[in-house]
């Protein structure tokens, strides 16, 4: 039998057995852990919780080799308490990933003792990024005029960048903080306020039952959002401020807008968090089949400028702070 017909049975017998799984992976070649541990806010029975859980099934229907993914819940729904863990005891083997939420970056940049992680170098595996738009009754004001009132939840949350983000592009706003999200919108329908932040998905319908008008977005990616494309990015319209400001409206804006990423730890090698984004990516897929429209999934590398703007220098956390303090007479407990 010629020599090149024994090669090509070789390497088809090869081929056979690698897409029946049957080929065992040679040495040093990567693989992810069979183990896995998911740490995520808590409560058990919570919104995040539940999504964890399909996060889990899917990311280990879609790896490349058998993982079992057990979800831990800790701590409360803004993330701080997994946060920490993940910050302590994770290594960069690949046995652990967070679930993090925009709420604990918020936390870390305005001071919360709490928060004692540095997500600076986690690289992300996926993330879920929903709208975040400041909108009023009329068209946004082209210039300084009488004071409109803008209506804000607690004033350490993210949409209160929102009152930073006025007084950066020069329009008078007088904060009237301490309203839920309902009561928000239940003020600007009412005329008690000119102006809110509308977190969340379904952002059109819920505009047309304001009958109100998009300002700007707080993306802090470098395009728009598809589903949005009319609504300018706040960093499209404001260029002149200070530096250490922008970044920490970059990551107020990201924290408002991020309900969730999949991160690793720093230091984590690249064949790892390529194999942990690969499935990623096929369970993103799965996922865009039931996500409302304006709900965008973005896979690792898609996610890697929100990770980097919920990260900011310690110039800009502190002038955030400082902020605050001048505007609202807020600093951390």
């Amino acid at each position: 039998m010629p020599d090149s017909t024994i090669a090509r049975r070789h390497m088809l017998g090869l081929c056979g057995a690698a897409l029946t799984g049957m080929l065992p992976l040679r040495s040093g070649q990567a693989a992810l852990p069979g183990t896995v541990t998911l740490l995520v806010p808590g409560p058990e029975d919570g919104g995040l919780a539940r999504w964890s859980r399909r996060l889990a099934e899917g990311l280990a229907r879609a790896a490349t080799s058998a993982v079992s993914l057990a979800p831990n819940a800790l701590g409360g729904p803004d993330g701080v308490t997994a946060a920490n863990r993940f910050a302590t005891a994770a290594g960069p083997d690949g046995r652990t990933l967070l679930v993090l939420t925009g709420a604990a970056a918020q936390a870390r940049l305005v001071g919360d003792p709490r928060a004692r992680f540095d997500l600076s170098g986690w690289p992300p595996v996926c993330a879920v990024q929903t709208p975040a738009l400041v909108v009023g009754r009329r068209p946004m004001p082209l210039g300084r005029g009488r004071p409109l009132r803008l209506g804000l939840g607690a004033a350490d949350a993210p949409s209160t960048a929102a009152l930073l983000a006025l007084d950066l592009l020069g329009l008078a706003a007088v904060p009237m903080p301490g309203l839920s999200p309902m009561q928000a919108e239940a003020a600007l329908q009412q005329g008690a306020v000119e102006a809110i932040v509308l977190q969340g998905s379904d952002a059109q319908a819920r505009l047309a039952t304001l009958g109100a008008r998009s300002w700007f977005s707080f993306d802090p990616a470098t395009g728009r959002d598809a589903a949005l494309a009319e609504v300018p990015r706040l960093f499209e319209i404001l260029s002149a401020a200070p530096a250490p400001l922008l970044a920490a409206l970059r990551c107020a804006g990201a924290s408002a807008s991020m309900p969730a990423a999949v991160v690793l730890p720093s230091l984590t090698p690249a064949n790892l968090v390529a194999l942990w984004r690969g499935a990623a990516q096929r369970w993103l897929e799965e996922e865009a089949r039931i996500a409302p429209a304006d709900v965008r999934l973005l896979p690792g590398l898609d996610a890697a400028p929100l990770l980097t703007a919920l990260s900011p220098s310690a110039e800009a956390m502190l002038a955030y702070r400082e902020w605050l303090m001048r505007r609202l007479n807020w600093k951390p407990s």
